[in-house]
């Protein structure tokens, strides 16, 4: 079973999870009490450890410390909810694309941490959220509008604005990663998926019919020619994962909240146990991508129809079952594939590529393992995020010219 985390994207359309570029990493309570402060609040268990060593290193070696104090002081500035609601999305949407410029090689370096770094991005993200709680404007601001400043701070600075759809002669294809996750664990840590986001947003790759365009972000399935959604799993491999249950087995996200039982989505009575990929998953294990073997992981867990123990299946769930793990687990990647590969099959689009791609864990090297003493970065964990990035682009290009 890989590492995820059990949480939804922050934001949800009629009550199914709209992916977003890198998806959030809390777990939204069904019916989450409103924060009832109207002054400002105490910083997060996220956000909280912007404090610790590693965060405060990653920032400064990236050039991303820079972003806060100039957020800042232009909220400050702000005389109107108006005004700052055009700050927080005009910061937010900055700091995205001089993340993705970064990662694709466009203006400065800004630091000697590697361009193709994903954590400059989630840690400048808590920066920018933690100076919105602490901030006290000079206008009546009500919980409702707080609120809503900080839903545009996570959906501008994710991306999720930055959709542009390409010409006819192009495929649209979608792309997502996650923030990183496990990080009281090692506040180090990175993830690939996220990476990935970042390197292939926008960007051309040719395939034998043409180029096709990696989006992150997507409101509309019916305008795509293929998704994926992307996250880390198993050390050492790649896994397409086949089959996405319907529950949340309750690991902690990065707010150290969890949740256990079915996931919640629009018109529950309807809710189907599994989902299924439709991503071509032969010539993905078949093709020579790269440097990790391609799994076609079929394994899921259940409770069998008339049964009460949880029974692991190799070849995936059978007649009448209760899901209790997908391929990917009970945790954020399994759920966001669910959600997703759900609201295709309800849209009637059973023709759409798409399906969930684990990655392999982002590993540091074997003399930089402890999390106590050990540095941000090194030559093998380098070397390992840049071959899991060009990997995923591998198997993009692979999907497209596999489903035409």
């Amino acid at each position: 079973m890989t590492h995820q985390l059990p949480a939804t994207a922050r934001i949800g359309l009629g009550g199914m999870a709209l992916l977003l570029v890198l998806a959030g990493s809390s777990l939204p309570a069904a019916a989450a009490p409103s924060d009832t402060s109207r002054t400002p609040v105490e910083a997060t268990v996220e956000e909280q450890r912007l404090d610790r060593a590693a965060p405060q290193e990653i920032l400064r070696r990236s050039g991303f410390d820079a972003f806060a104090p100039r957020f800042e002081r232009a909220l400050e500035r702000s005389q109107s909810y108006a005004q700052a609601e055009r700050t927080v999305t005009r910061h937010a949407s900055a700091l995205w694309q001089r993340a993705v410029d970064r990662a694709q090689g466009r203006g400065p370096a800004t630091g000697d941490l590697s361009r193709g770094d994903d954590r400059p991005l989630y840690w400048a993200r808590l920066a920018l959220s933690r100076e919105l709680r602490a901030w006290t404007p000079r206008f009546d601001l009500d919980d409702r509008r707080r609120e809503a400043l900080h839903s545009a701070l996570e959906t501008a600075s994710r991306g999720q604005g930055d959709i542009r759809y390409p010409g006819h002669r192009t495929k649209r294809v979608l792309v997502t990663g996650f923030d990183p996750f496990t990080l009281d664990r090692d506040v180090r840590i990175g993830n690939p998926s996220g990476a990935s986001a970042l390197a292939l947003d926008g960007t051309p790759v040719q395939t034998p019919d043409g180029p096709a365009v990696e989006r992150a972000l997507a409101r509309q399935l019916p305008h795509l020619d293929l998704f994926t959604t992307v996250s880390q799993g198993r050390q050492g491999r790649f896994d397409v994962e086949r089959t996405n249950g319907a529950w949340r087995g309750g690991f902690a996200d990065n707010e150290n909240a969890s949740s256990t039982g079915l996931v919640p989505v629009a018109d529950p009575a309807t809710q189907p146990q599994w989902t299924s990929t439709t991503l071509p998953y032969r010539q993905l294990t078949e093709a020579d991508t790269g440097r990790f073997p391609v799994y076609d992981n079929t394994e899921v867990t259940e409770i069998p129809a008339g049964g009460t123990q949880p029974v692991t299946r190799p070849d995936g769930p059978t007649p009448g079952s209760a899901a209790r793990a997908g391929g990917g687990g009970d945790y954020l990647s399994n759920e966001i594939a669910y959600r997703v590969t759900l609201l295709r099959d309800r849209l009637r689009l059973p023709g759409l590529p798409g399906g969930h791609l684990h990655t392999p864990v982002l590993q540091f090297g074997a003399e930089n393992t402890n999390p106590q003493t050990g540095t941000v970065t090194d030559p093998d964990f380098e070397r390992n995020r840049a071959d899991i990035v060009g990997q995923v682009r591998e198997l993009v290009r692979t999907a497209v010219t596999a489903t035409g």
